[in-house]
Protein backbone atom coordinates (compact mmCIF):
# COMPACT_ATOMS: atom_id res chain seq x y z
CA UNK A 1 0.00 0.00 0.00
CA UNK A 2 1.66 3.22 -0.89
CA UNK A 3 0.48 6.49 1.13
CA UNK A 4 1.61 10.37 1.35
CA UNK A 5 4.89 11.23 2.40
CA UNK A 6 5.96 14.57 3.53
CA UNK A 7 7.77 16.67 5.88
CA UNK A 8 7.92 16.45 9.99
CA UNK A 9 6.65 20.19 9.55
CA UNK A 10 3.55 19.03 7.44
CA UNK A 11 2.91 15.73 9.70
CA UNK A 12 2.55 18.04 12.48
CA UNK A 13 0.03 20.40 11.10
CA UNK A 14 -2.44 17.36 9.70
CA UNK A 15 -1.94 15.70 13.62
CA UNK A 16 -3.00 19.25 14.85
CA UNK A 17 -6.29 19.36 12.36
CA UNK A 18 -6.53 15.88 13.10
CA UNK A 19 -6.37 16.37 16.86
CA UNK A 20 -8.77 18.96 17.06
CA UNK A 21 -11.23 15.96 15.26
CA UNK A 22 -10.19 13.54 17.87
CA UNK A 23 -11.17 15.76 20.99
CA UNK A 24 -14.55 16.84 19.10
CA UNK A 25 -15.19 12.63 18.93
CA UNK A 26 -14.12 12.47 22.96
CA UNK A 27 -16.55 14.87 23.70
CA UNK A 28 -19.57 13.57 21.81
CA UNK A 29 -18.58 9.82 22.95
CA UNK A 30 -18.83 11.77 26.45
CA UNK A 31 -22.39 12.86 25.74
CA UNK A 32 -23.21 9.02 24.57
CA UNK A 33 -22.18 7.57 27.78
CA UNK A 34 -24.56 10.63 29.79
CA UNK A 35 -27.72 9.09 27.66
CA UNK A 36 -26.84 5.66 28.32
CA UNK A 37 -26.91 6.05 32.07
CA UNK A 38 -30.02 8.31 31.40
CA UNK A 39 -32.02 5.41 29.87
CA UNK A 40 -34.63 4.38 32.00
CA UNK A 41 -34.46 1.23 34.40
CA UNK A 42 -36.50 -1.70 33.80
CA UNK A 43 -37.21 -3.75 36.40
CA UNK A 44 -36.29 -8.23 35.88
CA UNK A 45 -39.46 -10.00 36.74
CA UNK A 46 -38.47 -13.05 35.48
CA UNK A 47 -36.81 -15.55 37.99
CA UNK A 48 -33.76 -16.81 35.61
CA UNK A 49 -31.82 -19.30 37.00
CA UNK A 50 -27.63 -19.90 35.78
CA UNK A 51 -24.86 -22.86 36.18
CA UNK A 52 -21.73 -21.20 38.12
CA UNK A 53 -18.52 -22.33 39.15
CA UNK A 54 -20.37 -21.66 42.96
CA UNK A 55 -23.66 -23.79 42.04
CA UNK A 56 -27.24 -22.50 40.84
CA UNK A 57 -27.26 -18.78 40.48
CA UNK A 58 -29.90 -16.32 40.18
CA UNK A 59 -29.42 -12.96 37.95
CA UNK A 60 -29.16 -11.18 41.51
CA UNK A 61 -26.02 -13.62 42.34
CA UNK A 62 -24.34 -12.83 39.55
CA UNK A 63 -23.58 -9.34 40.99
CA UNK A 64 -21.40 -11.17 43.60
CA UNK A 65 -21.92 -7.78 45.99
CA UNK A 66 -21.82 -5.36 43.35
CA UNK A 67 -24.25 -2.79 42.87
CA UNK A 68 -23.65 -3.58 39.08
CA UNK A 69 -23.36 -6.20 36.72
CA UNK A 70 -21.58 -6.41 32.99
CA UNK A 71 -23.02 -9.23 31.16
CA UNK A 72 -21.19 -10.54 27.92
CA UNK A 73 -22.94 -12.71 25.79
CA UNK A 74 -20.39 -14.92 24.56
CA UNK A 75 -21.35 -17.00 21.12
CA UNK A 76 -20.83 -20.63 22.76
CA UNK A 77 -24.12 -22.39 22.40
CA UNK A 78 -24.92 -26.04 23.12
CA UNK A 79 -23.83 -27.65 19.77
CA UNK A 80 -20.44 -25.91 19.48
CA UNK A 81 -17.74 -27.64 20.52
CA UNK A 82 -15.53 -24.52 21.11
CA UNK A 83 -16.15 -20.71 21.66
CA UNK A 84 -16.82 -17.90 18.97
CA UNK A 85 -13.24 -17.30 17.75
CA UNK A 86 -14.14 -13.20 17.86
CA UNK A 87 -15.56 -13.60 21.17
CA UNK A 88 -12.85 -15.28 22.01
CA UNK A 89 -10.72 -12.20 21.20
CA UNK A 90 -13.05 -9.64 22.89
CA UNK A 91 -12.39 -11.80 26.18
CA UNK A 92 -8.75 -12.08 25.90
CA UNK A 93 -9.19 -7.83 25.68
CA UNK A 94 -11.49 -8.11 29.20
CA UNK A 95 -9.85 -11.02 31.06
CA UNK A 96 -7.58 -8.96 32.32
CA UNK A 97 -9.37 -5.74 33.37
CA UNK A 98 -11.85 -7.77 35.01
CA UNK A 99 -10.22 -7.69 38.38
CA UNK A 100 -10.37 -3.67 38.21
CA UNK A 101 -14.15 -3.15 37.72
CA UNK A 102 -15.09 -6.22 40.46
CA UNK A 103 -13.07 -3.66 42.91
CA UNK A 104 -14.92 -0.94 41.55
CA UNK A 105 -18.44 -1.97 42.51
CA UNK A 106 -18.95 -3.38 38.65
CA UNK A 107 -18.99 -7.13 38.03
CA UNK A 108 -18.41 -8.26 34.64
CA UNK A 109 -19.20 -12.29 33.52
CA UNK A 110 -19.21 -14.01 30.36
CA UNK A 111 -22.67 -15.80 29.44
CA UNK A 112 -23.53 -18.50 27.17
CA UNK A 113 -25.56 -21.46 26.71
CA UNK A 114 -23.50 -23.91 26.35
CA UNK A 115 -23.32 -26.38 29.69
CA UNK A 116 -20.94 -25.44 32.68
CA UNK A 117 -18.30 -28.47 31.71
CA UNK A 118 -17.68 -27.13 28.49
CA UNK A 119 -17.47 -23.55 29.57
CA UNK A 120 -15.19 -24.35 32.22
CA UNK A 121 -12.75 -26.63 29.96
CA UNK A 122 -12.59 -24.09 27.43
CA UNK A 123 -11.93 -21.01 29.94
CA UNK A 124 -8.92 -23.30 30.91
CA UNK A 125 -7.97 -24.01 27.69
CA UNK A 126 -7.59 -20.01 26.80
CA UNK A 127 -6.36 -19.19 30.33
CA UNK A 128 -8.62 -16.82 31.53
CA UNK A 129 -9.99 -16.03 34.80
CA UNK A 130 -13.20 -14.00 34.38
CA UNK A 131 -16.87 -15.65 35.53
CA UNK A 132 -18.42 -17.75 33.08
CA UNK A 133 -22.28 -18.92 33.62
CA UNK A 134 -23.94 -20.90 31.82
CA UNK A 135 -27.88 -20.16 31.11
CA UNK A 136 -28.43 -23.15 28.90
CA UNK A 137 -32.30 -23.95 31.07
CA UNK A 138 -33.09 -20.55 31.35
CA UNK A 139 -34.59 -18.38 28.57
CA UNK A 140 -32.12 -15.21 29.78
CA UNK A 141 -30.25 -15.28 26.50
CA UNK A 142 -33.60 -15.64 24.33
CA UNK A 143 -34.55 -12.38 26.48
CA UNK A 144 -31.97 -10.45 25.59
CA UNK A 145 -31.54 -11.21 21.97
CA UNK A 146 -28.13 -13.12 22.21
CA UNK A 147 -29.92 -16.35 20.73
CA UNK A 148 -32.55 -17.47 18.86
CA UNK A 149 -34.74 -20.63 17.75
CA UNK A 150 -34.95 -22.72 15.09
CA UNK A 151 -38.42 -21.28 13.89
CA UNK A 152 -37.30 -17.83 14.51
CA UNK A 153 -34.60 -18.34 11.78
CA UNK A 154 -36.10 -20.26 9.55
CA UNK A 155 -39.80 -18.90 10.10
CA UNK A 156 -40.21 -16.15 11.74
CA UNK A 157 -37.67 -13.89 11.80
CA UNK A 158 -34.72 -12.99 13.73
CA UNK A 159 -34.80 -9.53 16.58
CA UNK A 160 -31.37 -8.87 16.58
CA UNK A 161 -29.71 -5.17 17.50
CA UNK A 162 -33.05 -3.49 17.64
CA UNK A 163 -33.83 -4.46 14.10
CA UNK A 164 -36.43 -7.46 12.42
CA UNK A 165 -34.08 -9.87 10.46
CA UNK A 166 -36.07 -11.88 7.64
CA UNK A 167 -36.28 -15.37 7.92
CA UNK A 168 -34.01 -17.39 6.11
CA UNK A 169 -36.93 -18.81 3.90
CA UNK A 170 -35.10 -22.58 3.86
CA UNK A 171 -34.84 -25.21 6.57
CA UNK A 172 -32.02 -25.99 6.32
CA UNK A 173 -30.16 -23.58 4.22
CA UNK A 174 -28.30 -25.11 1.18
CA UNK A 175 -24.65 -26.31 2.51
CA UNK A 176 -22.61 -23.16 3.42
CA UNK A 177 -19.11 -24.71 2.06
CA UNK A 178 -17.09 -22.50 4.89
CA UNK A 179 -15.79 -19.81 2.46
CA UNK A 180 -18.52 -16.84 3.52
CA UNK A 181 -16.94 -15.21 6.48
CA UNK A 182 -19.59 -17.15 8.81
CA UNK A 183 -19.13 -20.07 7.26
CA UNK A 184 -15.60 -20.18 8.51
CA UNK A 185 -16.44 -19.18 12.08
CA UNK A 186 -18.86 -21.79 12.29
CA UNK A 187 -16.12 -24.40 10.95
CA UNK A 188 -14.03 -23.24 13.64
CA UNK A 189 -16.34 -23.95 16.19
CA UNK A 190 -16.95 -27.46 14.68
CA UNK A 191 -21.12 -26.46 13.78
CA UNK A 192 -22.88 -25.87 10.92
CA UNK A 193 -23.57 -22.02 10.00
CA UNK A 194 -27.49 -21.62 10.79
CA UNK A 195 -26.34 -23.59 14.21
CA UNK A 196 -23.38 -20.88 14.76
CA UNK A 197 -26.11 -17.94 14.02
CA UNK A 198 -28.54 -18.78 15.96
CA UNK A 199 -26.45 -17.04 18.93
CA UNK A 200 -25.34 -13.49 18.73
CA UNK A 201 -22.21 -11.36 19.68
CA UNK A 202 -23.56 -8.48 22.54
CA UNK A 203 -23.37 -7.55 26.24
CA UNK A 204 -25.99 -5.91 28.70
CA UNK A 205 -25.87 -3.91 31.63
CA UNK A 206 -28.16 -4.10 34.93
CA UNK A 207 -28.13 -2.58 38.44
CA UNK A 208 -29.51 -3.83 41.85
CA UNK A 209 -31.38 -1.05 44.36
CA UNK A 210 -33.29 -2.12 47.30
CA UNK A 211 -32.75 -5.85 45.93
CA UNK A 212 -34.82 -5.37 42.41
CA UNK A 213 -32.70 -6.22 39.69
CA UNK A 214 -33.15 -3.65 36.80
CA UNK A 215 -32.05 -3.40 33.07
CA UNK A 216 -30.51 -0.41 31.77
CA UNK A 217 -28.25 -1.25 28.96
CA UNK A 218 -27.97 -3.57 25.85
CA UNK A 219 -26.02 -3.29 22.75
CA UNK A 220 -24.94 -5.45 19.85
CA UNK A 221 -23.26 -6.55 16.26
CA UNK A 222 -20.99 -3.31 15.37
CA UNK A 223 -21.89 -1.62 19.00
CA UNK A 224 -19.25 -4.01 20.27
CA UNK A 225 -16.39 -2.26 18.40
CA UNK A 226 -15.34 -0.22 21.63
CA UNK A 227 -15.24 -3.21 23.53
CA UNK A 228 -13.16 -5.47 21.25
CA UNK A 229 -9.57 -4.58 22.37
CA UNK A 230 -7.42 -5.47 18.99
CA UNK A 231 -9.41 -3.41 16.89
CA UNK A 232 -8.91 0.35 18.68
CA UNK A 233 -5.18 -0.45 18.22
CA UNK A 234 -5.47 -1.56 14.63
CA UNK A 235 -7.63 1.88 13.80
CA UNK A 236 -4.59 3.85 15.35
CA UNK A 237 -1.94 0.96 13.02
CA UNK A 238 -0.43 2.82 9.64
CA UNK A 239 -2.21 0.77 7.68
CA UNK A 240 -5.83 0.41 9.50
CA UNK A 241 -8.29 -3.03 10.08
CA UNK A 242 -6.90 -3.74 6.42
CA UNK A 243 -8.87 -6.59 6.61
CA UNK A 244 -9.55 -9.43 3.85
CA UNK A 245 -12.42 -11.55 5.34
CA UNK A 246 -12.18 -13.16 9.00
CA UNK A 247 -8.12 -13.22 9.20
CA UNK A 248 -8.44 -13.95 13.51
CA UNK A 249 -7.75 -17.09 14.78
CA UNK A 250 -7.84 -18.06 18.91
CA UNK A 251 -5.02 -17.19 20.47
CA UNK A 252 -3.88 -20.50 20.98
CA UNK A 253 -3.65 -21.58 16.97
CA UNK A 254 -1.74 -18.78 15.37
CA UNK A 255 1.80 -20.34 13.69
CA UNK A 256 4.49 -20.04 15.39
CA UNK A 257 3.00 -18.02 18.68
Amino acid sequence: MRHTTGTREEWLAARLDLLEAEKALTRRSDELAQRRRALPWVAIGKDYRFDTDQGSASLADLFQGRSQLLVYHFMFGPDYQAGCPSCSSIADSFDGFAVHLANHDVMLMAVSRAPLAKLRAYKQRMGWRFPWASSRDADFNFDFSASHTEAQQFEQGIDYNYRREPACGCHPAPADTGQSPEGRLAAMCSTDTNTYLRERPGMSAFAIQDGTVYHTYSTYARGLDGLWGMYQWLDRAPLGRNEQGVWWRRRDEYAGR
